[in-house]
């Protein structure tokens, strides 16, 4: 084998072989693939792109880099994915429903991109939690409770880690191909016996469009199909916070009141959890309709609570979060509404800014070496098409000073659009099945 060949290959529009993708993808990770190479293949990729064939290829290959996970349980091993989005804290409720469900739930998850908010953070805003627990403890926590959501370790998909950091920066980040391979050599090297993905779509995903949505989720799905594990898709509205709160503590607050029974604090969150994980026992072989019904129950009863609260223990967290969550998530010291300039209805939210008004409060990164203050962020953010009358506040800004209070709240009111009634798009878009 000779990388200057494949990268050659794919430069000249060839597609390489299922062998030759396999081989760069084990020298990315024993380092036989130098970075030049790594760099060279990156772009030849971005350029050119990969057949469908060539896609799933590069997508194994990188899975079986490192360890792939295989599990002995009494349930099916399903997951799930978002492209991600702003307010969207879905796993926090999915993973202890699936669980209660009896489903296992292996979720290895990410940190903030961008204006977009990483389940990592959030759950670490759990005083004492740690998501980064070795192979046995990850393994041992998914067998006992049914649920565990943590860092990847090096030993999953090590090719993604290296061809991850050269993409970042040789500008070849936004290739269908090589995001399809990055995200599903992880996901796909924790054993999953099925999984669904969220793909967003509108102002606050980094698919602005349902059509770019679309041709993700199509690659995804169908990447993933062909690596062996049953996925199906959901193109969902991010044209406005899937929750009515942005930022990592306050984010983790609203999936315990949602857990607690109470849908009405997010009810698009809570609806959408419902059909993702009702599309993933579908995927496992039960009727979608019951799945949906019973993914319900889980929640209303308390179930799903007590599954999260388990899983937060475990992970070194407080044993009593599910009873007393408001003692122990932190708080901000500046509290204070952003009132609306005018009356009218919400007519539009550009949740990209919104997002990147939480990063620049504290609760994301500007640069890599930055610590999340997991006090900080927005709550009370009004739906579209809630009308107001002037003064009203539209969200309340949690800070740690006054002077990031201040910036955040000229950043809502640029972020947030006050007009006529509109007609306010669905929550699910489209359906990618198998």
């Amino acid at each position: 084998m000779d990388a200057r060949a494949i990268i050659a290959k794919i430069r000249r529009g060839e597609d390489p072989t299922a062998v030759e993708l396999a081989w760069f993808a084990s020298g990315l990770a024993t380092r036989q693939v130098s970075d030049a190479q790594a760099g060279a293949f990156a772009m030849a990729v971005c350029l050119n792109g990969l057949s469908d064939e060539g896609r799933v290829a590069l997508t194994t290959g990188m899975r079986d880099s490192g360890d792939v996970m295989k599990w002995d349980l009494p349930g099916p091993v399903l997951d799930k994915h978002s492209t991600g989005g702003v307010g969207d804290p879905v796993s926090l409720i999915l993973a202890p429903a699936l669980a209660a469900c009896d489903v296992f739930v292996p979720m290895v998850s990410g940190r903030g991109l961008g204006h977009t908010g990483g389940t990592l953070d959030k759950l670490e805003a759990i005083p004492g939690l740690s998501t980064a627990q070795n192979t046995a403890t990850f393994r041992k926590i998914t067998r006992e409770i049914g649920c565990a959501i943590v860092s990847a370790t090096n030993s999953i998909a090590p090719a993604d880690k290296r061809l991850y950091a050269v993409r970042d920066v040789t500008a070849t980040v936004e290739s269908v191909d090589l995001i399809c391979a990055s995200i599903l050599s992880k996901k796909l090297a924790a054993g999953l016996e099925g999984l669904v993905f969220d793909v967003k779509a509108g102002s606050g995903a980094f698919m602005k469009t349902p059509a770019e949505a679309v041709k993700l989720a199509r690659a995804l799905t169908s990447s993933a199909n062909g690596a062996g594990t049953p996925t199906a898709a959901f193109i969902t509205d991010m044209s406005q916070p899937l929750a009515p709160c942005l930022g990592n503590g306050v984010e983790v607050a609203v999936c315990l009141e949602v857990l607690s029974g109470n849908r009405a604090a997010a009810p698009r969150l809570h609806d959408l959890t419902v059909a993702l994980c009702a599309r993933v026992l579908a995927l496992a072989g039960h009727a979608e309709g019951e799945a949906e019904e019973r993914v319900k129950a889980a929640i209303s009863s308390g179930h799903a609570m007590v599954c999260f609260a388990a899983m937060v223990h475990a992970m070194g967290g407080p044993p009593d979060i599910a009873d007393d969550w408001h003692t122990h998530l932190p708080k901000a010291p500046v509290i204070g509404d952003v009132p609306a300039p005018i009356a009218g209805t919400i007519a539009a939210i550009d949740g990209e800014a919104l997002g990147l008004a939480v990063v620049h409060l504290g609760g994301g990164r500007l640069v890599e070496s930055d610590r999340i203050d997991p006090r900080v962020g927005l709550t009370g953010v009004l739906p579209l098409g809630t009308k107001v009358a002037r003064g009203d506040p539209i969200a309340t800004i949690h800070a740690a000073d006054e002077d990031s209070a201040q910036a955040a709240a000229h950043a809502v009111l640029r972020a947030v659009a006050i007009g006529e009634p509109i007609e306010i798009p669905d929550l699910i878009i489209e359906r990618i099945d198998p």
